[in-house]
């Protein structure tokens, strides 16, 4: 039943993604560009909504000129959507198309990390683009690269949860669910069995009556369900916040 909970709440996601889905304004500064961006990438994640992808990836490329100062976190998101063109690639079995998006998602990631060290904004927003969507897309990728995949969605849990720990029970729900979530799956994947059981606890104590609890409880009943079944994007990724962040400045 929760499968099919999910999936009726991702759909629901959806609809109030396409329904509320306004050019961004990409010269207002005071948009992140997480703001900017987010919504039509996910449209593309989950609704394979490529006009909506294609035009967040544009959107990319313009605030990589307007906003240098963001670079990093724009090549991450960048990278996501290759990697998701990837994907779509290897399902269709068009191997070369294939085998050429997936070195370019590779090769933007690389530059994504190039950030300062002294620049932890950029360190937060890499990471957390690159751990996501590898959490989303690690286990739609071939078997032969699904281990590195997984490594370096450990990698970027792993620097989020030294920023967000100590906060981490009063983040917002969806934030401390995918948070939580990530780092529980990607230990797991990656062989980090007592981290992932950590974390597991973590969730079923900090996101009791939440849709992340059916599944983490199945995880902890039944750890061989954890090799099929993924924690990830159990909530939308807010629908609407940039019509609603546009709003409030109104």
């Amino acid at each position: 039943m929760h499968r099919i909970g999910k999936v009726v709440l991702i759909l629901a996601c959806v609809t109030a993604a396409l329904a509320q889905s306004p050019e961004p304004p990409l010269t207002d500064t005071r948009l992140t560009i997480h703001t900017l961006v987010r919504e039509d990438i996910f449209a593309g994640f989950l609704s394979d909504n490529m006009e909506r992808l294609a035009r967040g990836e544009k959107n990319v490329q313009t605030l990589l000129e307007k906003r240098p100062d963001a670079k990093y976190e724009l090549l991450a998101w960048q990278a996501g959507a290759t990697l998701y063109r990837a994907v779509r690639a290897y399902e269709a079995k068009r191997t070369d198309e294939f085998q050429q998006t997936y070195r370019q998602a590779l090769d933007l990631f690389a530059q994504a990390q190039k950030y300062p060290a002294n620049n932890g904004i950029a360190a937060g927003g890499v990471a957390a683009v690159t751990g996501g969507s590898y959490a989303l897309f690690a286990d739609r990728l071939p078997p032969e690269n699904r281990a590195a995949a997984w490594a370096q969605a450990y990698d970027a849990y792993q620097l989020l949860w030294k920023v967000q720990a100590p906060s981490v029970d009063k983040l917002p729900v969806h934030i401390r669910g995918e948070l939580l979530a990530g780092l529980t799956q990607s230990a797991q994947r990656t062989g980090h069995a007592d981290e992932a059981n950590q974390h597991l606890d973590r969730m079923l104590t900090l996101l009791r009556d939440t849709p992340y609890e059916p599944v983490a409880k199945q995880w902890k009943a039944n750890p061989k369900s954890a090799a099929s079944s993924t924690l990830a994007c159990m909530t939308c990724h807010e629908s609407g916040r940039l019509a609603a962040r546009l709003a409030t400045f109104k």
